[in-house]
Order: structure tokens, then sequence, then C-alpha cells
């Protein structure tokens, strides 16, 4: 039987029969406390939050002790809602959810990661051609941090085909998205395009 011939003493917090390589932490010291927090950051533009978003935030919540759901702020994009008026929709769609914490920034995801001493990266999956970039991107975060993981999570299958994008435009043109939103997203959007 094959053994990992790293010592019992370092283990990881998300899976504690997994034994990590001694220098893990030692390299990287920002990431000590992560590893005793299990802290996630869902990170996306979220312009706006869908149901989808939140059904794979409800999912990254029961895994992780704490959730941060950021929004990436990108200065040569200009979104529907401001990065503040996204901040104000997210918390008003999660409420009062005790280990979810709503912020922005801007930047590398990893910087931030590491400035908030996440060990892991969420990232949603609506269907196989949202795995090529994903993967992509994943490969590239732990190139620039091996010590911080990226989770892939699918949304229920009745969200697989929402995307901000298509709820932006099927709003735009004042069909009903009030399936696909929150209720304070939906009534944003009808404000927006003054519906």
């Amino acid at each position: 039987m094959w053994a990992v011939p790293f010592p019992a003493k370092k283990r990881c917090a998300l899976f504690p029969a997994l034994r990590l390589p001694r220098n893990t932490f030692a390299a990287r010291p920002h990431l000590r406390h992560a590893a005793s927090v299990k802290r996630a950051i869902y990170a996306g533009s979220f312009d706006p939050i869908t149901n989808g978003h939140l059904d794979v935030l409800s999912r990254a919540a029961k895994v992780f002790e704490q959730v941060i759901l950021a929004v990436a702020v990108n200065s040569e994009k200009t979104g529907l809602f401001t990065p503040e008026e996204r901040v104000t929709l997210l918390k008003q769609s999660i409420g009062d959810a005790p280990n979810i914490r709503v912020t922005h920034f801007q930047g590398l995801l990893v910087e931030f990661a590491r400035m908030e001493k996440a060990c892991a990266i969420i990232r949603g999956l609506r269907a196989v051609s949202d795995f090529e970039l994903e993967f992509q991107m994943a490969l590239m975060n732990r190139r620039l941090e091996p010590a911080l993981e990226t989770l892939f999570l699918m949304p229920k299958e009745e969200y697989s085909y929402v995307s901000s994008r298509l709820v932006k435009e099927v709003a735009r043109l004042g069909g009903d998205v009030s399936a696909l939103v929150p209720a304070c997203v939906e009534r944003a959007l009808r404000k927006k395009f003054s519906l």
C-alpha cells in the first residue's frame, strides 16, 4: 500500500486524514491561521447575484466555518450596478447568515485570499462549458499560491442555465426574472431599467 511520508503533526483542517508537507505553512505563514479557521472566498462580479449564486453559496456555507462573499471590482469594466450597490444587494439577499461575510476587493484574488487568511476559493460550475475557463483560472491561482485550493460546486439543475448576463438581458426586455433572482434584486433591476 502506498503511504505518504509526511509527518502526522501537520494535518489539513479540512481533511484531517490528509498529511501536509513539512514546509506547507513554514513557507506561507499567512496560511497558518487559515488551516484552523476553514475560511473560503466565493468571489465574482455578482452583477447581479442570482439564485444560482445563492445556491452555490449555501453549499459552501455548509462546508466552511466562514465564507467571504466578495464582489470583484474591475475598474476596466462598467457593470449595471456599482460595487457598493452589489454589496448592498448581496447583504439583503443573504440576510443574517452567521457564517457569511460580504465585502468587495480589487486586484488579484490570491492576494485577497492571503489578506483574509482563506484556505480555499469557491467557484460555481453551471455547465461543462464553464469548466475550461474555470480550470485555467484555478491552475493560475495554484501557481500564484500553491497552498490555496479551489473547490468547484454545482448549483441545482434548475439554475444550471442562469447567468447574471442572461438575467440582465431578460429584465431589460421586460421579462419576468422573479424565479431567477432574490426579490431585492428583481426590484433593483426594475428600477434600473425603469420598468
